[in-house]
């Protein structure tokens, strides 16, 4: 059943309710131990709601804050892991974080050619170029 706005009903009775059981959340996970790890799913299941419904709350203007916190949060927890262990599960979870292992490089070059004054050589060697 959705409100006026088109929402769902909010699972959490108010934004200080889901900030706290955040915070909570954080309080039970360990960087460590396999058997907690930082990660949206867990996250959610610690919240009894699924991950989709978490990331839905980040598209409310009055929860994105919050949310996009906690995804910071569980982002840095892969990034001490990979940096502490060196973990190609961590750099698999990062690239969901949208990292790249890549160099990209963006080349672009300009060229300004006077037409009437180059010879028929000049263009040539500019055209093979």
């Amino acid at each position: 059943m959705s409100n006026r706005n088109g929402w769902r009903p909010l699972k959490f009775g108010s934004l200080k309710e889901l900030e706290n059981k955040i915070e909570e959340y954080f309080l039970t996970i360990t960087d460590d131990k396999w058997e907690n790890p930082a990660s949206i799913t867990w996250l959610a299941i610690y919240l009894d709601t699924s991950r989709e419904t978490l990331l839905e709350y980040q598209e409310r203007p009055e929860y994105v804050d919050t949310i996009k916190k906690a995804k910071d949060k569980i982002e840095w927890a892969y990034e001490k892991r990979l940096i502490k262990k060196g973990g190609s599960w961590d750099i698999f979870a990062l690239k969901n974080f949208n990292w790249k292992d890549k160099t990209e490089v963006d080349q672009k070059t300009q060229v300004t050619i006077n037409i009437k004054q180059a010879t028929d050589e000049e263009l040539q060697k500019l055209i093979s170029w």
